[in-house]
């Protein structure tokens, strides 16, 4: 074993689990994996919840009492999830007091069929906020357009924010600037800033298996060369707009009233491609403030196999845009492909979510108790 974890750690990157279940809560898996792997945080998703929920154990005590208070199918789901989030905001909630807010966190989704209704994205943070009531949560929200204004509202309302599914370099400015007006927002209503903490999620693999979908197609010697270099390049590029971004005017002064940074975090890490190492989006995304969410298996394998050797980040930036430009002369258009991905990552959410439903309303309909 290399103590890979402990070193990635060392250069400021957070490693958070990309998995919950109430089976990694109730087995002590989740606080083995902070006291022995240095996860510091947790991510969930509505296809994660989808894969605990319908094939997990812990859950049928819970969904048979609901089920005899014949709750709705969409109200069972967000007392489970929460419940499994509050759990785990509290095993967590050591490393949070220990960072001083910046870590121990816990992420929660709003239903992802919002993802296009500003107003009801706003209604929903608010409520799943309430709901799981504790300080070391962050609520996801996905950067669609729709997305932006509550995120501004919601981190406006001194609510702690997870920005998600973003793909684009210029829509992670507009993430940026979303969180910077929601500061603006909560500093004009008297909120204390420092309380208020935001990652930006920036999709990573997806990328590789979109564009290197295109290249293979294309077939040419050139573009086989391409293959693989355009996610890490992408993810590069947008740690280059988080350092113009937080080193402006603009950011100085709520700096100096206490805000802090929206730190990116490297999310959909996992390989997708056997070719490549399983380690590829860790160990070539190695930079101070920010954030690796990893399935397990990418936890293991950088455990195991990760070669990290300081920050891999800097001094990359001319070559990843040249990378990138030289996937755009093949005929590879970068504006499709990350509109593609945010409107695919969507629709896999909104699937997995509608799969949630069926399988949680066969469950209560199986567990309800007989009448009479």
């Amino acid at each position: 074993m290399t103590d890979a974890l402990k070193r990635l750690s060392e250069e400021g990157v957070a490693i958070w689990l990309d998995d919950l279940s109430r089976q990694r809560i109730t087995s002590g898996n989740l606080a083995e994996l902070i006291d022995q792997q240095h996860v510091v945080g947790v991510t969930t998703n509505p296809s994660i919840f989808q894969k605990a929920i319908s094939g997990g154990d812990g859950y049928e005590q819970q969904v048979a009492d609901l089920a005899a208070r014949k709750v709705t199918v969409e109200e069972a789901i967000r007392m489970i999830t929460t419940a499994d989030v509050r759990d785990a905001a509290d095993i967590l909630r050591p490393v949070f007091d220990a960072t001083g807010g910046q870590d121990g966190r816990v992420s929660i989704e709003v239903d992802p069929r919002l993802a296009h209704n500003a107003r009801a994205t706003v209604a929903e943070a608010k409520q799943l906020a309430w709901l799981v009531d504790r300080p070391n949560t962050l609520i996801k929200i996905p950067a669609t357009k729709a997305g932006l204004p509550a995120i501004t509202e919601v981190v406006g309302l001194g609510i702690s924010v997870n920005v998600t599914l973003i793909f684009s370099l210029e829509r992670y400015r507009e993430v940026m600037d979303a969180y910077l007006a929601g500061l603006e927002k909560a500093k004009e209503r008297g909120l204390d800033l420092s309380l208020i903490r935001s990652v930006a999620s920036f999709f990573v693999s997806r990328v590789d298996t979109e564009i290197d979908k295109r290249l293979d197609s294309l077939g040419t010697a050139e573009a086989k060369a391409l293959r693989g270099k355009a996610a890490v390049a992408n993810a590069r590029l947008a740690y280059q707009a988080f350092e113009e971004i937080f080193s402006s005017d603009r950011w100085s002064a709520l700096e100096s009233a206490g805000a802090n940074k929206q730190r990116p975090l490297w999310a959909s890490t996992g390989v997708k491609d056997p070719a490549y190492k399983p380690t590829l989006y860790v160990d070539d995304l190695v930079a101070p403030n920010t954030v690796n969410t990893m399935p397990e298996a990418t936890l293991q394998a950088t455990e195991e196999k990760g070669e990290i050797t300081g920050n891999t980040v800097a001094g990359t930036y001319e070559q990843a845009r040249a990378d990138l430009d030289a996937v755009e002369r093949l005929g590879i258009s970068y504006d499709d492909v990350v509109q593609l991905l945010e409107d695919e990552g969507v629709e896999k959410f909104e699937a997995s979510w509608n799969d949630l439903l069926k399988s949680t309303e066969a469950e209560l309909e199986r567990l309800a108790p007989s009448e009479g």
